[in-house]
């Protein structure tokens, strides 16, 4: 029976050891359509550590990790930039999504974002979204709505959810959050290992 246990968990870590090679490969071969010029982005540009996240604004664990991301950045001024990927995965999510786009051209991302993940519980009722309560809290923070009503349904925005979802396809991500940090994917999914995946990256540039 030790043995029996021993040679699982062997197969077990060589799985997942397989597993990690092959998402650093195509992430590898895939960096392309990893970093996306117009994506929304947070930090210094030129930042020498560049996180990308595949992210769905209805995820409870893209909320939970969000403070700890922007916590990270404020350890390391002017080191790492933040940019963001569009996977509405969860149920009704999209055109949150496209309403949180929107809010770009009138330069509110950051607070729609926010004020989303704030609120997340009362416009994410078992996992799925309900545009109308989400669009509800994007109300309170004095947006032109009628112009983000407009703007959300342009084909601009459509297209860039449509781009970013197969984007996502191509590089296999199929939950949220999924980080790639200059490029390379998680070894395995945590915040320790984004901290410390990060905090390579950082010393690999003194």
């Amino acid at each position: 029976a030790v043995l029996i246990a021993a040679a699982f968990i062997a197969g077990t870590l060589f799985y997942k050891n397989q597993q990690a090679a092959q998402a650093a490969q195509v992430a590898a071969q895939n960096q392309a359509v990893l970093v996306r010029a117009d994506a929304p982005s947070f930090g210094n540009p030129d930042a020498p550590v560049h996180i990308v996240e595949f992210f769905d604004p209805a995820c409870d664990t893209c909320r939970e990790f969000y403070p700890m991301v922007k916590a990270l950045m404020a350890e390391h001024p002017g080191k790492i930039r933040l940019s963001l990927r569009y996977a509405p995965f969860h149920p009704g999510s999209e055109p949150v999504v496209r309403a949180l786009e929107a809010t770009r051209n009138q330069g509110q991302f950051k607070q729609a974002l926010e004020a989303l993940f704030v609120a997340q519980d009362d416009w994410v009722i078992n996992h799925t979204a309900n545009i109308n309560a989400a669009w509800s809290r994007l109300n309170t923070l004095g947006l032109d709505m009628p112009r983000l009503q407009t703007d959300m349904g342009t084909p601009v925005v459509a297209a860039m959810i449509t781009r970013d979802l197969a984007d996502a396809q191509t590089l296999n991500v199929t939950m949220t959050p999924e980080y790639f940090v200059n490029g390379k994917p998680l070894p395995k999914f945590g915040f320790d290992e984004l901290k410390k995946l990060v905090e390579d990256e950082l010393a690999n540039t003194k």
